[in-house]
This record gives structure tokens, sequence and C-alpha cells, in this order.
């Protein structure tokens, strides 16, 4: 019996694995792919208060052993479901079940891709997709972003501070904002709209994005562009804790800032939750209230 298991070994779930160890408590996490989560794809981060610059493996790796360090369990298991038993909750994955008096639900958020044929390739190599993680890595570049919903316009209003060209590319024939942030984009003189288009194609070029195709009702543009950041939204994979956590319309988990969900003794942390912003900083934020709030059910039930 454990007193904490952990659903995702990324940012969100080992910071819970580390507090609920510093704690007193005895966690463990299953990771069904590799620990770290998103951040490891990420060539460099530098937005993570008290790191200078570090590669998103190198950030993982350390988290990694400073849970381990203090006693978590990691294991490399997919978690098949959680069934709640009030007091005693069973995780059943592909290899067998564990108990736990308390569970945390860190299952991330996937980013969604293009789905175009050379995409998982270049990611990390000119694709992005996240504007705020690796725009600087573009200064003075020029740059697509695909999406025209508030997170594509943010990104793009980020990028075009720092890029010399950007292209906004959206299949809708207008965005999908409206007001300040709208207008923003329309006052920057190095952000181009391309309506009614979408990226069909990514032209590699010894191993980098050198240029896409954008494919309209007027033909095919070819741009000659260094970088793409993919802003199409994400994508939990929450459905099969529905019974546990409640889900909203976008699939993720329904919480606020205390990370609760409907059923006492279920938690929930970093991006698989209906949250505003998703970056490193608050994915570590909701692994500590999390680990936090589980050790505060644990004294209840002891």
């Amino acid at each position: 019996m454990f007193d904490i298991i952990i659903v995702g070994a990324g940012p969100a779930g080992l910071t819970a694995a580390i507090y609920a160890q510093r704690a007193g408590r005895k966690a463990l996490v299953f990771e069904a792919g590799s620990y770290g989560g998103q951040i490891i794809k990420a060539a460099k981060v530098e937005n993570y208060p008290g790191l200078k610059s570090v590669s998103g493996f190198e950030f993982a790796q350390t988290l990694y052993d400073q849970a381990t360090a203090l006693g978590a369990e990691i294991r490399l298991e997919r978690v098949i479901r959680v069934a709640d038993g009030g007091s005693v909750k069973t995780v059943t994955t592909d290899s067998g079940e564990y108990q736990a008096k308390a569970v945390i639900l860190a299952t991330g958020a996937k980013n969604r891709p293009l789905g175009l044929e050379n995409e998982k390739a270049l990611t990390g190599k000119g694709v992005s997709y996240c504007a705020t993680c690796d725009g600087m890595f573009f200064r003075g570049k020029s740059v697509v972003v695909a999406g025209g919903e508030r997170t594509a316009v943010l990104d793009a209003l980020f990028l075009a501070d720092i890029c010399e060209k950007v292209y906004v590319v959206y299949k809708g024939s207008e965005l999908g904002v409206q007001g300040v942030d709208a207008d923003r984009l329309s006052q920057k003189s190095n952000v181009e709209l391309m309506l009614g288009s979408r990226v069909t194609k990514l032209i590699d070029e010894g191993g980098r994005l050198s240029g896409i195709e954008v494919t309209s009702q007027d033909g095919v543009r070819t741009l000659d562009v260094q970088g793409l950041f993919v802003a199409v939204g994400n994508a939990p994979d929450n459905s099969g804790y529905a019974d546990v956590a409640k889900l909203d319309d976008k699939g993720y988990f329904c919480s606020d800032e205390s990370c609760l969900t409907v059923t006492p003794g279920i938690f929930v942390a970093g991006d698989c939750r209906a949250k505003k912003i998703r970056q490193l900083t608050t994915a570590a934020a909701d692994g500590t209230t999390a680990a936090l709030a589980a050790c505060s059910y644990l004294r209840t039930i002891e």
C-alpha cells in the first residue's frame, strides 16, 4: 500500500512526488512513455526561475534524480484505470494492480499536431509548439504561426516583437478572436495574415525546416521561413478517468487552483486540468498544490 500514487512523470507529477516524499509520504509514480513529459523536446529551457539555460532533457533528468533521491519510486507502466474504494484507491496498469490512499492525476496534454509528413522529424529543428519557450531562438528570423484562435494570436504578438517577419496561417476567413488582441495584431507591420489557408508541406533542408508551403483557394505559396509554431490546440487523454474526475467539454479535468476533484482523495495537476496558462512553472505549482492537498487529505483518514 502506497500513500500516494501519481499518474504521469512530467514536471507536475515529479514535483508532486518531491513534495510528497519531503512530507514523509511514500509516492509511486507511473509513466507510460519517458519521464519529463513534453519538456524533454525543448532544445533549451530559459523561462524557469533560477535556471538561466538548460536543455529540456537536463531539466527532466534533474527532476527525476531529485524525486528518486528522496525515495519516490518511478515505474514505466501505462495506467489503464483508477477505481475509488473510499480510503483505498486501486490503480490498474498494463502490468498489475496497485493500491494507495490517494491518487494524483498528472496525465498532461499533448500538443495537437498538424499531421504533416515530416512534422515529427522536424520538431525541435524548426517546428515548435510553444512560442514562449522557443521563440527567442528565432530572433530576427521569419516564422509562421499555424492557427488563428487566442493561443495563436498571442504567440504571433510575442513573436512579432522579436522576429523579422511573422505569417499567421489560419483556415478560417477571420481570426477566432476579437477585441484588443486582434487589434494589436493588426497594427504589427511585420505580421501578415494568411486567412483561408493551411500549411500543407514542410520543406526539409539538411534536417532543418527551411520553408513551408501554404495552400488556399488562390493556389500554393512557398514561404521562406526558419520556424513554424503550431498553435491548433491541445489534446488531453483523460477519458479513462471520467468516473473519478469530472471532465469539461474539451476533455480536461474540472478543477480550479486547488487541484481538487469531485472524488475525495483524487487530485489533478498540470496541463491535464482546465486552466488558462500552461507553462512549466504552472505545472510545478500544480504539482506542489496537489501533493500538499493529498497530504492534508491523508491526515483526515488516518
